[in-house]
């Protein structure tokens, strides 16, 4: 039986102002590994499918003790930054990275099974029908023809967001990843929180922020889905720690002072903004209600070796999100 004091501490590293950070040792990539071949045993499974999402959740019980108390401990407290990042995944050969539109995993390999595992210990995995058609588990490539798109086919800079924040049921949490960088090693996840953000923000500003003078339009990614939202705060919850939703492409002030808002609310987290690179087998969770996030540019050689991530949503409380998600299932509307 494991006592207390048999648990390596997962939160290890924080010293350079980066994310909560756990590297999986030789013996924990090998448990994850029996734990994804059940998962991929199967040649007809189907990620999306109601059975293989149980069957994830069941098997997530079982994975190394130290990650799965890193996750849940992230779950309850995320820290300054909101970043948790898992370095180590056991990701073994691969196929070319994608590079079509609207590219998605459907069939189970063992590194999407990795992300879903690790996932169902914080919650449940989701996606937005109007995204991808809705693919639970989706790559983020780069794509011919897309380099200036802002969203995850582009490799511009993209702009700092709350993942689909105009969305009333907008993910707690989005998992990233990251299978292989690109060629030249440069593309970094930059994220940046309101816990470090809200002390440079003016009370003027802060006051401002707490009222529904924002709209947040859908991303690119949605198509032509129109949101029947209206207008919204961009701070919300306990005026010392809030929430905040925020996309930088998308969200617009309705008058003059709601513009500045944003403004000195965009400089604010250009002072706080991480950057780090993602190496194959890091995964990076992002607390998507405290930190935003994006990336910096790079250049794809559409050579079958460029930049690829895996990409999930995670919603911790079903009965908040039961009215979009018909019959109960993992998707919603």
């Amino acid at each position: 039986m494991t006592t207390q004091s048999e648990i390596r501490n997962p939160a290890l590293d924080t010293t350079c102002g980066g994310p909560t950070t756990i590297q999986l040792t030789d013996e924990e990539r090998s448990a994850i590994r029996r734990l994804t071949d059940d998962l991929t045993a199967d040649p007809d499974a189907r990620i999306d499918t109601r059975d293989w999402v149980e069957r994830a959740r069941e098997l997530s019980c079982e994975l190394p003790l130290t990650l799965r108390v890193a996750l849940r401990r992230f779950r309850r407290s995320p820290g300054p930054e909101g970043v948790l990042l898992v370095r180590g995944l056991p990701i073994d050969s691969l196929p070319g990275t994608p590079s079509v539109p609207g590219s998605v995993e459907r069939i189970p390999t063992p590194y999407a099974s990795a992300l879903v595992l690790a996932c169902m210990q914080i919650g449940d995995i989701t996606a937005f029908r109007q995204e991808k058609s809705g693919a639970l588990v989706q790559n983020v490539v780069p794509v011919p023809g897309q380099e200036d798109f802002q969203g995850n086919a582009g490799s511009v800079t993209l702009k700092m967001h709350i993942e689909n924040g105009f969305h009333s049921y907008k993910p707690d949490y989005v998992a990233l990843l990251c299978l292989r960088n690109d060629h030249d090693d440069v593309a970094g996840l930059r994220t940046s929180s309101i816990r470090r953000a809200l002390p440079l923000l003016s009370n003027e500003t802060r006051a401002i922020l707490f009222e529904p003078r924002f709209i947040t339009t859908p991303p690119a990614s949605f198509g032509d889905y129109i949101s029947v939202t209206g207008a919204r705060p961009i701070l919300e919850g306990d005026p010392s720690d809030p929430d905040v939703q925020i996309d930088f492409a998308t969200t617009s002030g309705l008058d003059l002072g709601a513009a500045a808002a944003i403004d000195e609310l965009g400089h604010a987290f250009d002072q706080v903004e991480r950057t780090f690179v993602l190496r194959s087998g890091d995964l990076a969770i992002v607390d998507n209600r405290l930190a935003m996030h994006g990336r910096t540019a790079f250049r794809p050689r559409y050579d079958g070796f460029d930049r690829w991530l895996l990409r999930t949503s995670i919603h911790i409380d079903p009965r908040r999100t039961r009215p979009a998600r018909p019959a109960d299932g993992d998707v919603l509307s």
